[in-house]
Formats: C-alpha cells, sequence, structure tokens
C-alpha cells in the first residue's frame, strides 16, 4: 500500500545579517522542541558579509578585533561548534528536526544522513563529491581542531578532489538536532584569513564552487538542494513562511543574546 512521504518545511529567508541569521536558526530550533511534527529545512545568505565563530571559541584570541572594526567587518558567535567562517559569497542551509525523522540517528550516522543532500546536490552539478572518511587516500588526521574552519576536515565534511567544500556544524538538544552549513559559490578564504591573528596555512586546499568550474545563479542552486534533500531525505518539501512565535522569539534573541558584545566575545550573556 502507497504510503505518501513526510512533509517538511522549507522556508526560505534570503539574506540576513549575522545576529538575525543565528538568532533565527536558533529560534526555529527552540520553536521546534514545542512542536517537533514541524521539521525544517532553511535557506538564506549573509549581508553584509560575516565572521562567525564557534560555540566554544575565543573571539578574541582567535580575531583580530580591531581590524574587524575597522573595516566595519561584522562578528557573531554561532551556538554550534567549530571554527571561524567568513560567510561571503554562498548559500546556507539550516535543517532543525528530530532524531526519529533520521530514524534514531546517532551522532555520525545523523551527520551522514543530513549532509547526504550535499552530495547529491555536488552530484548534479557533475562533481564527484565525497564524505573526507570515506576517502582519505592520504590518510589525512580527521577532525583535528582548528581555528579556522577551512583548514581542516571532521569526517562528515564534503570533499571534491580530496578538497574541502564548505562546512557543516551539528547541535543536539533533548529530542531536537540543529545543523547549518555552507556551500561556497566562490572563494572568500584568503578575505576571511586576514582577520585572524594566527595563520591557518590548511585553508589553501579548500575549495569553492568557481574554482571547480561551475557557477550557479544562487536560485539554481537553492532549487538543487531542494531537488536532493527530497531525494536523499524521502521527503516533500512545503514552502512557507515563518510562524508567528518563531518570529517573536527571533527578535528576542536577536536583541538579547546575538547583538550582545558579551555573547560574541564570550559566549555568555
Amino acid at each position: 500500500m502507497f504510503e505518501p512521504r513526510a512533509t517538511w518545511r522549507l522556508i526560505d529567508t534570503g539574506p540576513l545579517d549575522g545576529p538575525g541569521n543565528m538568532a533565527l536558526d536558533e529560534a526555529l530550533l527552540n520553536c521546534f522542541q514545542q512542536d517537533p511534527a514541524r521539521p525544517v529545512l532553511r535557506l538564506y545568505g549573509w549581508s553584509p558579509a560575516a565572521l562567525s565563530v564557534g560555540r566554544f571559541q575565543d573571539a578574541a584570541a582567535a580575531l583580530d578585533l580591531d581590524l574587524c572594526r575597522k573595516e566595519g567587518v561584522p562578528v557573531v558567535r554561532r551556538m554550534t561548534g567549530g571554527g571561524i567562517i567568513y560567510h561571503a559569497a554562498e548559500v546556507t542551509y539550516s535543517i532543525v528536526c528530530a532524531p526519529d525523522h533520521l530514524g534514531s540517528a546517532g551522532v555520525k550516522d545523523g551527520f551522514r544522513k543530513l549532509c547526504g543532500f550535499l552530495l547529491g546536490t555536488y552530484e548534479r552539478l557533475g562533481l564527484d563529491a565525497r564524505f573526507a572518511v570515506d576517502l582519505n587516500p592520504s590518510e589525512e588526521r580527521l577532525g583535528e581542531r582548528t581555528a579556522f574552519c577551512f583548514a581542516g576536515k571532521e569526517e562528515f565534511d564534503v570533499v571534491v578532489n580530496d578538497r574541502k567544500i564548505g562546512g557543516n556544524a551539528q547541535r543536539r538538544l533533548s529530542g531536537a538536532i540543529l545543523q547549518h552549513g555552507s556551500i561556497p559559490l566562490e572563494s572568500r578564504v584568503q578575505e576571511g584569513l586576514r582577520y585572524l591573528k594566527e595563520p591557518a596555512p590548511g585553508a589553501a586546499r579548500s575549495v569553492s564552487l568557481a574554482e571547480l568550474g561551475r557557477r550557479p545563479e544562487p536560485e539554481e542552486l537553492k532549487k538543487l538542494l531542494v531537488a536532493s534533500f527530497e531525494e536523499r531525505l524521502g521527503v516533500e518539501l512545503a514552502a512557507q513562511g515563518l510562524t508567528p512565535e518563531e518570529a517573536v522569539v527571533a527578535k528576542k534573541l536577536e536583541e538579547h543574546k546575538y547583538r550582545c558584545r558579551q555573547w560574541t566575545l564570550e559566549g555568555r550573556c
């Protein structure tokens, strides 16, 4: 007997600034915990370009904050771990769901399932994309902490021609998962490295779509992401807007947390 595919929400908010983006991701996670029947794929961008630091990073130790202020480059702290990312010329996604939506997957299997649609997207662009853990001919050490996200590889980072493309991070709360990540349209790594206090030589091995000879427009890439997501997770995506509750929670988080200097610099507010 035919069983209809589960429906997930698709929310395309377009570009927001750093605090707005991170507040909205957390708001979606918080509201999902109250209504876990409504999993979400969100697509967005960053305007203006910004630096995000991982949840547990010391922003002042890792970044030249004086240079950031001088050049007007915003800094925001994520609620997920990992290293610094310079967000520019990219399409960013976030997923909010429950472990049960992935078949009660453990952390590693959850990463594999939630990142699988990225492999499918790159394949639709004619690229041979693999997980770092599945394709490691140089026996490179995976999971080593780096101050700059693109300078190191995690097990389920996506690689093309043995070069990391984009980055992904995850946060798990009781009964809920938030994963977000970036798909770089063009390389802005060298621009981002200017704001670090220490060099990150491994970042030179990262790659963007343009460097691989692929130049999809953002809207075209979003369509590929949606098609791959539906195929790989076996769901249907229904375009929707934010609920009134999500909008209210996001505004409060933006005002009282993500625009709070103490949160940005120290991870507390």
